[in-house]
């Protein structure tokens, strides 16, 4: 699950504060990774509420398929990933194709992140193009929090957004199956 419990904007002299969308999705490893080889993942999320917020450079997607592949090396942690959205104005639906490359560090208990990204902007046949910088700290071994600043390159980039965040990774256990009696026919 995704959520934005609260979005604040501001351009020129107009403030607006809305509540902020809430996704729900799944993903899982479909190939993976080992000492040379790649982690290969996928993803699909929907969006569940659509927020009155104004839209950011890349919009809001209604749905999205992602295909994620991760590698460490020489200390380092990579991130390549391809992602195909819906993105929906009106009764007019598009699509939207997005690539990102991340490489995150750690340094004692932070992760410093850097990313590149570009996305396509369908409704307005233009393209999206910025880096994000964040820094993430472990509080638990399942709940880590997240800040850090977007810049975008293009003229219909959003030109800066900050942002600050945590995930929380449900207990294994909520999930895993307690007994190992087979069920009944």
């Amino acid at each position: 699950m995704q959520t934005e419990p609260l979005v604040r904007s501001r351009e020129l002299d107009a403030k607006e504060v809305h509540t902020g969308e809430v996704f729900l999705g799944a993903q899982g490893v479909v190939l993976p990774g080992g000492s040379r080889r790649p982690t290969v993942s996928v993803s699909y999320i929907r969006r569940l509420y659509a927020s009155p917020a104004p839209e950011l450079d890349i919009g809001t997607f209604r749905q999205s398929a992602l295909v994620l592949v991760s590698f460490d090396c020489w200390g380092f942690h990579t991130d390549a990933n391809g992602i195909f959205t819906e993105q929906s104005e009106g009764i007019l639906h598009r699509a939207q194709y997005g690539q990102t490359l991340s490489i995150s560090h750690p340094l004692k208990k932070l992760t410093i992140s850097g990313e590149i990204w570009h996305f396509t902007q369908p409704f307005l046949r233009g393209n999206a193009v910025g880096n994000l910088w964040a820094v993430s700290y472990p509080i638990r071994g399942n709940f880590v929090i997240d800040g850090g600043f977007d810049h975008g390159f293009t003229g219909t980039s959003t030109q800066w957004e900050g942002f600050a965040g945590f995930t929380y990774l449900l207990p294994h256990r909520l999930w895993k199956r307690h007994s190992t009696r087979p069920l009944p026919d």
